[in-house]
C-alpha cells in the first residue's frame, strides 16, 4: 500500500463511519500522538474527486483536535464488486 499525507479537511468522512467516533480512543490516540510524534495511519480511498474515510476515524479526529492540516494515509483501492 502507498503511504501518501491528506489534507484533513480534504477528507470526506461517510455517515456509516461517523458511528464508530469514540471520545476516549480520540483522547487517547491524540495522547500518543504527542508522546510519539506519530500515529498509525488512517486508510483512505481515492474515488476520483476526494479522498474517502475507509478506516481510522478517532485518529483522523485526534489529528484535528490537536490541529494538524495533514495525516499521513495508507491508500487503498475501491472494492470491486
Amino acid at each position: 500500500m502507498e503511504t501518501i499525507q491528506v489534507a484533513v479537511e480534504d477528507i470526506y468522512v461517510p455517515s456509516k463511519l461517523i458511528r464508530a467516533l469514540d471520545a476516549g480512543r480520540v483522547e487517547t490516540w491524540a495522547g500518543e500522538y504527542i508522546e510519539n510524534g506519530k500515529m498509525t495511519p488512517i486508510r483512505v480511498r481515492h474515488d476520483g474527486k476526494r479522498y474517502v474515510l475507509v478506516n481510522g476515524l478517532n485518529r483522523l479526529e485526534a489529528a484535528k483536535a490537536l490541529g494538524e492540516e495533514t495525516i499521513t494515509a495508507y491508500l487503498v483501492r475501491a472494492a470491486q464488486h
